[in-house]
């Protein structure tokens, strides 16, 4: 069973952004991206629900620094990307 990933245009632009101060991290992001796609419970990724007020969305790791927050619709069989980056600053920007 494969999934749809939805890249909105907020989080294009949030990918672009990060994508541009961590060029060195690229394939890893392809190679997360992928992955995800294909397998979004594949124990590489530590996909994990998120508490408190990011309650209803979910992460991945696209390294041991780097995140990917995602809404996860299994039902829709769609992963909706929300933001990437550094743990502290996507937790943070989230509302």
């Amino acid at each position: 069973m494969s999934f749809t990933l939805v890249f909105t245009e907020s989080y294009n632009r949030c990918a672009a952004k990060w994508l541009r101060k961590h060029p060195d991290l690229r394939l890893n992001y392809r190679k997360t991206l992928q992955l995800l796609e294909l397998n979004p419970f594949h124990p590489s990724l530590r996909l994990h629900a998120l508490q408190g007020r990011l309650q209803g969305m979910h992460s991945v790791s696209i390294n041991l620094s780097y995140r990917i927050t995602l809404d996860l619709q299994i039902s829709d069989q769609e992963i909706i990307l929300l933001n990437v980056g550094d743990r502290d600053s996507i937790y943070r920007d989230q509302q």
